[in-house]
């Protein structure tokens, strides 16, 4: 399909993406894409044998969220993978046949394809994004991920970025949240993962009983088919998961222009975190350290990248005030441990990346229509969802603002609102509790806010 038959030019689209406040779909943008035939059966052919780490997760439903430190991981090969998704249970399926599928899931997610397809390299140019208006961006700045039906990615916000997936086979159910409604999903940063704030709701089973706010978050669904491409703003909550026996998907994640402040930010999560994990006893380390995560970083070396990531942002030309921050396009990535830098770190980007963060800009007002139609499908807000009604935990207690209330302690033994009467029982406060304190969103960001301002002063 040539450029011209494409409902949208890639300036068009760099404009759509700067325009919208909400996740919406591409269509009729990638029939002309080679990873349109990447199913697992070619992706098997492709790698050879190669094995990949795989997530085993259950298939229970459950008010908790599945972590993936609750999960097991196996190396298989996707050959293996096919043996055990056509219900076949012998030596032929590897590690597999330990998991029968009846009760259990796989996901191989967040395969850079840069590492998995290496010996591979004209694979990259099966992803085009210069569609989308990233010219120079292709397969070596995407990841992949390979799941059997039911795998789930658990309700997480992305501290970096956004977001563009490709869907290659089967369909996925995405449940997105707005960034105003992180109050509602309860954030958490236990397990721990550089760039990642997970929810602590199961937002497909929620306690409400435990989660009361949850009631008024504003849930947009969408399934994404084979050939569409969802948008997904910065910042954005999502929980993702499988519905075909089957599913493959490639994403990109957009570097933008708040990334500076966002590193400085994950930087002082990780020394907090670290810190306080460090010194307590109890603390096992396979509980809240996310399996993407290498091990434990030093506190030398978790100041380290403090300092690198509050220079980078100096560095930027702009006012030194942290609340008008407009720092330039070119990113710093070079101290950051994150997942969701594609493979090019150190890669220059593009001009078109400029615009787009030049466009995504806070503006009064917008001044783009959005096309909206057959070709531009808008994340539709949940019917349930919309009443938004606010929720009081007892008579008299009123609303929770979220700066007075930063209990999204999930493993501490009160998880209530704050204004519960404790009945005369002696309060006991985790580590995680605190640390859920310590490093919510909120403060972490007024934390960076300080940072910055006190070394713009200088």
């Amino acid at each position: 399909m040539s450029q011209a038959s494409k409902p949208f030019n890639p300036e068009e689209v760099m404009v759509i993406m700067a325009s919208l406040q909400q996740p919406a779909v591409f269509r009729n943008m990638v029939s002309d894409w080679p990873a349109l035939k990447w199913n697992v059966e070619h992706l098997s052919h492709v790698l050879n044998g190669k094995p990949l780490k795989f997530r085993i997760g259950e298939r229970k439903m459950t008010k908790v969220p599945q972590y993936e430190t609750h999960c097991e991981y196996v190396q298989a090969t996707l050959q293996e993978f096919l043996v055990w998704l056509h219900g076949e249970s012998d030596a032929s399926a590897g590690l597999f046949d330990a998991f029968p599928r009846s009760q259990y899931w796989a996901y191989a997610d967040y395969k850079y394809i840069a590492m998995t397809f290496e010996e591979k390299a004209e694979a990259f140019q099966d992803v085009i994004w210069s569609d989308f208006g990233f010219p120079g961006r292709d397969g070596r700045d995407s990841t992949l991920w390979i799941g059997s039906e039911a795998a789930n990615t658990p309700c997480h916000l992305d501290s970096y970025g956004c977001n563009l997936v490709l869907q290659v086979q089967g369909r996925k159910r995405w449940h997105l949240f707005p960034p105003e409604d992180t109050s509602s999903l309860y954030p958490t940063r236990i397990p721990f993962e550089e760039s990642s704030t997970f929810s602590s709701v199961n937002v497909v089973n929620p306690d409400l009983e435990r989660f009361p706010r949850f009631h008024g978050a504003r849930r947009h669904v969408v399934i994404l088919h084979p050939g569409e491409v969802l948008f997904v703003p910065r910042h954005w909550w999502h929980y993702v998961e499988s519905l075909d026996p089957v599913t493959v998907s490639v994403n990109s994640w957009i570097e933008l222009d708040d990334d500076d402040e966002a590193r400085v930010g994950e930087a002082l999560t990780r020394t907090v975190i670290c810190a306080l994990k460090s010194a307590d006893p109890d603390a096992d380390i396979a509980s809240w350290l996310n399996a993407t995560e290498a091990g434990i970083t030093s506190h030398k070396t978790n100041l380290h990248y403090v300092n690198l990531a509050v220079q980078a942002c100096l560095e930027k030309p702009k006012s030194c005030s942290a609340k008008g921050r407009n720092p330039s396009a070119q990113g710093s990535s070079a101290f950051s441990k994150k997942r969701k830098c594609g493979s090019g770190e150190g890669a220059e980007h593009s001009a078109a990346t400029d615009t787009l963060r030049n466009l995504a800009e806070p503006k009064p007002a917008l001044t783009t229509s959005i096309p909206f139609g057959p070709n531009l499908v808008p994340a539709v807000q949940e019917a349930a969802a919309a009443a938004q009604h606010r929720v009081s935990c007892a008579p008299g207690c009123g609303d929770v603002s979220l700066t007075n209330n930063l209990e999204a302690n999930q493993s501490s033994g009160r998880m209530g609102c704050d204004c519960e009467p404790t009945g005369g029982r002696r309060t006991v406060i985790s580590t995680d509790e605190l640390l859920n304190c310590l490093v919510h969103p909120d403060v972490i960001s007024l934390m960076t806010e300080i940072l910055l301002d006190r070394h713009c002063s200088h």
